[in-house]
């Protein structure tokens, strides 16, 4: 019998035991402690995944699911596609938090742009197995705009006033918004994780998934956190950060979110056009109504609240101190002439 669990974010705990036999589900058991009404249905959960072959995927198995109950019948903390993420998870097709140990690399003082190209070498790094899955902080001593992978810099950034402020502007392998880094400004993570950990999940499920621990540690220095579709961290005072993903050919994926801490707004409208037309189309004439640093909410220093971040993760997940390997600095610092730096990565979207 292989055991296989899945919590739902926001949900409930779901767990199965099954069995295999000549490639296919001999024997299926879902229990957990979410609610079904009737109760009757969960023989015909069990009943519909009986039979389906052990390579099934998550689709086949949710679709299985759903077609074997009727309309009335009530799912209260799980769905079909939870029952399947349990069922992959029992097979050995996906992964869970504690099928893994982290390395938990604390904030390093680097140029913000080797801290971007150190996303694409640590994925590699995971994926060939030089190292398991990382939790990494950024630090940093420059000035910078990191726009996202599909982002134009002509939309997005006034090149003028961020010249003349000092700021470089850089493009990151991940997708989503500008992030507006100053020294100090905002707390930044990458979390490197095999892709496994989040089979079954759509993206937006694998973004609430990923971010489940941080949004706990914040209620531990203060804030009331919550996930906002599609890629968002809040509080009840406002967004506060935002994170964004890469997924690899190679069965790995980058997620990495920055939250504000103490943004200089004035200089952050300065150098972002978007900024300006978000808060023109909302009638908004001042940039401080629209950020919400963590400073103001919880009245700790940084260095505080990245210290209870990971103490969190430690407290929560396998865990253990580490840092970069050699190879990957120096691979990040070729990546950055070779790649990150040129004008043909930077305007690769006009």
């Amino acid at each position: 019998m292989m055991h296989g669990e899945y919590k739902v974010p926001g949900g409930k705990l779901v767990v199965a035991d099954v069995e295999v036999h000549d490639g296919c589900l001999s024997q299926v058991s879902i229990s957990g402690d979410f609610f079904l009404e009737p109760d009757t249905a969960l023989i015909l959960i069990n009943q519909a995944l009986m039979g389906l072959p052990s390579t099934a995927s998550q689709h086949v198995l949710a679709t299985a699911v759903a077609d074997a109950l009727d309309a009335d019948v009530m799912m209260f903390g799980f769905s079909a596609e939870a029952v399947a993420i349990a069922v992959r998870r029992a097979l050995g097709k996906a992964s869970s938090w504690l099928d893994h140990s982290f390395t938990l690399i604390p904030p390093v003082t680097l140029p913000a742009v080797m801290h971007v190209a150190l996303d694409d070498v640590m994925a590699h790094s995971v994926a060939q197995g030089l190292r398991g899955p990382t939790l990494r902080f950024w630090d940093w001593d420059d000035s910078v705009v990191v726009i996202g992978y599909f982002q134009s810099v002509k939309n997005e950034v006034d090149m003028d006033a961020a010249q003349s402020n000092d700021v470089q502007v850089v493009r990151r392998i991940t997708g989503g918004g500008a992030m507006f880094m100053e020294p100090g400004n905002c707390i930044t993570y990458s979390l490197t994780v095999p892709t496994s950990i989040v089979d079954g999940m759509s993206i937006e499920q694998s973004y609430k998934f990923l971010d489940t621990w941080v949004l706990e540690a914040l209620v531990e220095v203060g804030i009331k956190a919550h996930y906002q579709p599609l890629n968002d961290i809040a509080s009840e005072q406002g967004k506060i950060g935002g994170a964004a993903q890469k997924r690899f050919g190679n069965g790995v994926l980058v997620h990495h979110a920055t939250l504000a801490y103490d943004i200089d707004a004035d200089k952050m409208l300065q150098v972002l056009r978007i900024g300006r037309e978000k808060l023109s189309d909302k009638g908004t004439t001042s940039a401080k109504k629209r950020v919400d640093p963590m400073r103001s909410q919880t009245g700790l220093s940084r260095a505080a609240i990245i210290e209870a971040f990971i103490s969190h993760f430690t407290k929560i997940h396998q865990a253990a101190v580490g840092d970069y390997l050699p190879e990957e600095l120096a691979s990040a610092k070729a990546l950055v002439t070779e790649k990150f730096l040129t004008e043909e990565w930077l305007y690769k979207v006009q």
